[in-house]
């Protein structure tokens, strides 16, 4: 197998701000599925947060209250994720933050991701295959690529954006040795925040 062969979930979230400890939430969540560089299918949801949206967040995702007042809950939305989810490998752009935020919200539902979901940063690929880049924000890696940038800070935007970065590290790292799934999870892979109910409702990390 190749890196490519991986059944990958691309996902991305906007939220009302930058740490869910502190209460922010999940406003939209999009994810696609991609098997041999190719989208097989599309997750994308709006999210009431059940909160006001500070303004500085409309002012960089561009979606308001009224956006999301009859949109549905993370409890129903969120559980529709795990489902998309599957057995697939997870990916995004400084997964880490999208990772937090799903992490927490799915525990305050009372579930968690599988803990065989491995899970790949294409910012951690992006600053060992390319380290001469100055920055590895998406839309430098994009560029990087000749990869076409359109809308931005919207979910599903940034997922389709991550996919055609996704793909071409995937050959970059194949034509560097890195040639196998587990090479790929070995030195692109992080770790899931372990939330638990008892620690979202506490507030605290463990």
């Amino acid at each position: 197998m190749k890196p490519s062969d991986i059944e990958c979930v691309v996902f991305d979230v906007e939220t009302t701000g930058l740490y869910p400890r502190d209460g922010d939430r999940i406003i939209e969540i999009a994810a696609v599925k991609v098997r041999n560089n190719e989208i097989i299918d599309t997750f994308d949801q709006l999210i009431n947060p059940e909160r006001d949206i500070p303004l500085e967040a409309q002012q960089v995702n561009n979606i308001s209250d009224a956006m999301v007042a009859d949109a549905p809950t993370a409890e129903a939305v969120l559980p529709q994720m795990l489902d998309f989810i599957g057995g697939a490998s997870l990916v995004g752009h400084n997964v880490k933050f999208d990772l937090e935020f799903l992490c927490y919200q799915l525990a305050q539902t009372g579930r968690r991701l599988r803990s065989t979901t491995p899970t790949i940063d294409t910012l951690k690929m992006s600053r060992a295959l390319i380290p001469h880049l100055n920055r590895h924000r998406l839309a430098n890696v994009a560029q990087y690529f000749g990869v076409t940038i359109g809308e931005t800070h919207r979910a599903l935007a940034d997922v389709k954006l991550t996919v055609a970065v996704l793909n071409r590290l995937f050959e970059l790292a194949y034509e560097q040795g890195i040639q196998t799934p587990a090479d790929i999870f070995k030195q692109f892979g992080v770790d899931k925040p372990n939330y638990k109910v008892e620690d979202v409702n506490q507030g605290s990390l463990f």
